[in-house]
Formats: structure tokens, C-alpha cells, sequence
């Protein structure tokens, strides 16, 4: 009596599976995705209201758009204006840009002010690097 399993035909099976694999691979078809395009876009995206903080500390508001909005406001106007803009359309991004000499407190407590605000789509804005 022999106490040993016989691996033989597992592994004739398993080769037999490997080449009608390999033969019938190339024969699938890849699924079809189909991608959004710009005329089935149900409205265009929000433009970004964006919080422009100078090097000396000092806030502006920039909106593009119909109301070009530019003018200097506290941190308690930005906010305001921010909330009620995404009372009106809840998808308006609001996006920090800050000058290089701010200090990066600066930046984290207008963010702060606006998360603590609910107002929500909050991003910084980065320039891109340029090559030398």
C-alpha cells in the first residue's frame, strides 16, 4: 500500500488549463468604455470663487464669471460671501491662493475659518513648477 498522493495528473490538468488559456487570451475582446464628451456635460463646471492672500496679510476676493467680483475683504466678509455663494450653487469650489512670502499660519487659518464655516470644496492653489 502506497501512502503517497500522485501529483502527476494534477499537474498534466493544470498545463492543459495554462494552454487553452494561452490560446484563448488573445481571442477576448476588451469591454468598450465609453467616455463623457463635451456635449453630453448636463452644465458647466462652477467657476472657483478664490481668496487671494497678499504678503502682508491682507485678503482679496476674486470671482470670474458673470459678477467679476475683485475687491479687499476681511476674513469674516470671505467667508460670508463664500457661504452664501454655495447656499446659491452648492458646487462652487472656493480655492486660497497666497502670496510666497505668507506665512503658511496664514493660509491654514483662513482654511480653518472656511471648514469651520461648512463651506465645503476647499483647495489651495499651486503654481506650476517651470523648468530652468
Amino acid at each position: 500500500m502506497m501512502s503517497e498522493i500522485n501529483v502527476v495528473p494534477y499537474i498534466d490538468v493544470m498545463l492543459v488549463l495554462l494552454v487553452i488559456f494561452m490560446v484563448s487570451a488573445p481571442l477576448i475582446v476588451p469591454a468598450q468604455i465609453e467616455l463623457p464628451s463635451v456635449g453630453r456635460s448636463a452644465q458647466a463646471p462652477a467657476l472657483p470663487i478664490e481668496i487671494v492672500i497678499a504678503a502682508d496679510g491682507g485678503l482679496r476676493l476674486r470671482e470670474r464669471g458673470a459678477a467679476q467680483v475683485d475687491r479687499p475683504v476681511d476674513r469674516a466678509q470671505a467667508v460670508a460671501y463664500a457661504k452664501t455663494r454655495q447656499a446659491e450653487r452648492p458646487d462652487t469650489p472656493v480655492v486660497i491662493s497666497a502670496d510666497r512670502n505668507v506665512k503658511y499660519e496664514v493660509v491654514l487659518t483662513v482654511m480653518d475659518e472656511l471648514q469651520r464655516a461648512d463651506i465645503k470644496r476647499v483647495g489651495l492653489s499651486v503654481k506650476p513648477a517651470t523648468a530652468k
